[in-house]
């Protein structure tokens, strides 16, 4: 028995790493970002907020709610425009090896304007509101993240008319298998660093706004889910309602089969070369060798974080935007 044990060990542990995943790669309107693997030594330029784990955040009053467990500022920022299309590839493991494991749950995307540089944006206190959230297919036992695990990238579109400005989205896949008891929900939070052209106008109320931890309880409705194997499922989804402007203006479409997980396109992707950023302490950004993303092209991004956690930034809270309150949701 001795001698079992080890082995054992050995088959088990690399089992329970790949049952878990995160956010390798995202594409902007067919400019490929890609992000970093975990643990690696010396982390690469990227618009990610690197997370120290593949593992899930538990508890909806859990801090790492809010970007990942142990979210590093990224040290670049990915150019997109409103109504440009977004594509972020989920994978399994810790390198990107192998597929996204889970298949029960949803998709959600969220936003929040950076106060100043996103490099050094402390999001504790950020105001998010959602611009998408994908559940149960139209055959209402599939969910949308099933076609994840064929390495299928989630597919989110920016609002049309959303103001410009440096942004936060923060992608979120729910995995509800465990959730039939509270506690059990796990909770796989990203952060991708946005610069947003264009001259339109519209942002959201303060009412269609929350913070992470804050936007969720353990006991709600989507989150709780004792029922989720019990069909017909009647799903409700946890957080917000989508932000009036973004429901009217933007989309969410099903994951796309036709992207694979690989750092390798199909031709005409353009894979970004990340800039330095300037001596004078500017926010550099990632650019195409094209011109200027369009709203109408599909794209794609990749994944990477700085050195420095975000849980090292202290940020004032009188600083906040006097105007805008937090939501606040009871149950």
């Amino acid at each position: 028995m001795f001698r079992i044990l080890p082995v054992l060990s050995a088959l088990v542990i690399p089992t329970l790493v790949s049952a878990h995943g995160y956010l390798q790669q995202v594409t902007i309107d067919g400019t490929v970002y890609m992000g970093n693997d975990l643990n690696v030594g010396t982390p690469a330029a990227s618009i990610i907020r690197l997370v120290s784990t593949n593992s899930p955040v538990k508890g909806t009053s859990n801090p790492y709610l809010n970007c990942g467990q142990d979210a590093q500022f990224a040290s670049q920022v990915g150019n997109a425009n409103p109504g440009s299309q977004l594509q972020l590839l989920w994978v399994g493991g810790t390198d990107g090896s192998s597929n996204w494991p889970h298949n029960t749950g949803p998709l959600m995307h969220y936003m929040a304007l950076c106060e100043g540089s996103c490099s050094t944006y402390n999001s504790t206190n950020a105001e998010w509101f959602k611009i998408s959230e994908l559940g149960l297919e139209s055959d209402g036992s599939t969910w949308y993240q099933d076609a994840l695990t064929s390495r299928a990238p989630a597919s989110v579109t920016i609002p049309s008319t959303l103001a410009p400005g440096q942004y936060l989205l923060r992608s979120e896949i729910i995995s509800l298998q465990l959730a039939m008891s509270e506690g059990g929900a796990e909770f796989y939070p990203a952060c991708v660093q946005l610069n947003i052209g264009g001259d339109q106008t519209q942002s959201p109320t303060s009412s269609e706004e929350c913070t992470f931890p804050g936007c969720y309880t353990d006991t709600e409705a989507g989150i709780l889910t004792p029922n989720i194997y019990n069909p017909p499922v009647q799903y409700t989804f946890p957080g917000p309602p989508v932000a009036s402007f973004a429901s009217t203006n933007s989309s969410s479409s099903a994951p796309s089969s036709t992207s694979t997980g690989s750092a390798s396109s199909s031709s005409g992707t353009q894979y970004a070369t990340p800039t330095p950023l300037s001596s004078a302490g500017a926010y550099a950004t990632i650019s195409s060798p094209s011109a200027s993303p369009t709203a109408t092209s599909t794209g794609q991004c990749m994944l990477r974080a700085r050195s420095t956690s975000e849980d090292a930034v202290k940020r004032d809270s009188n600083s906040k935007r006097s105007h805008k309150r937090r939501l606040v949701r009871s149950h």
